[in-house]
């Protein structure tokens, strides 16, 4: 099978298994998209892991043999959330954790800028190589990278196909952590279990918040709470898990979220 995946608790782990380059097909795509769907859709599942088999490899991208082979490439042939899956999943309101084991090229960076969070082995690179290859990076890479990074430097990476390390991608915020390999997915686990710890609601409404304001102001964000424009917010706020944080707060003692 091309995607694996293993439930730990809360967490969903899907990893990429296409050797040699975990490439992503037009299969592997849809099957991404299945996955990322019944998480979104699963309410005992808090927290979504992403990474790649094997060690040199988080995902070379689209598979430009198999395209050059035949197989359709085009947006629709996708499937459900685009590219991956997760490029153009917007509803999800639940955090995705990358953890790159290894080169992220192409569609593969444009996966892991897709995500909330992404964890890193010191040997990763992160590259979008497309205008190399006669191509752009329309599955997110051009509008991601420039929201990311300053105009010049994205400019440069976009322009040029330069691929970053992991120590570069942090500096720059791209990546939270990184890692040694052998500590990459227990990294990438201790993330999911401090969001695990948290209320379900309020997580939520801050994934809510994140994608309703963020081509906003400050002002305009306010108006769009202050008005009910982001009914998670809304239902965060006036829930009983809001209600038992204060009181476990007041009694010295751990919260037990109730979801609702």
């Amino acid at each position: 099978m091309a995607i694996r995946t293993e439930r730990h608790g809360a967490t969903i782990e899907l990893t990429i298994d296409r050797p040699k380059a975990n490439a992503i097909d037009s299969a592997t795509s849809k099957a991404m998209g299945e996955a990322f769907i019944a998480f979104r859709d699963d309410p005992d599942l808090r927290v979504a892991i992403v990474t790649g088999a094997g060690e040199r490899f988080f995902s070379a991208g689209w598979d430009l043999k198999a395209f050059a082979a035949g197989d359709p490439a085009e947006p629709e042939d996708f499937g459900l959330g685009g590219l991956a899956g997760l490029t153009e999943l917007f509803d999800l309101d639940k955090p995705v954790i990358a953890a790159v084991n290894g080169y992220a090229a192409g569609g593969g960076f444009e996966l892991a800028l897709a995500c909330d969070l992404v964890v890193a082995v010191p040997d990763a690179r992160f590259s979008l190589p497309e205008v190399k290859l006669g191509l752009v990076a329309d599955s997110g890479g051009i509008l991601r990278l420039t929201r990311r990074l300053p105009r010049a430097l994205a400019m440069e990476l976009l322009l040029t196909g330069r691929p970053i390390d992991a120590v570069e991608a942090a500096r720059w915020g791209i990546v939270n952590r990184v890692v040694e390999g052998g500590r990459l997915l227990e990294a990438a686990h201790g993330l999911a279990a401090e969001i695990e710890a948290t209320a379900p609601l309020a997580t939520r409404a801050v994934m809510a918040i994140v994608a309703a304001t963020e081509g906003m102001t400050v002002e305009q964000g306010f108006q769009a709470l202050r008005d009910g424009g982001i009914p998670a917010y809304d239902r965060a706020m006036g829930s009983a898990d809001a209600e038992e944080g204060a009181r476990a707060f007041a009694e010295g003692r751990d919260p037990v979220w109730r979801g609702e």
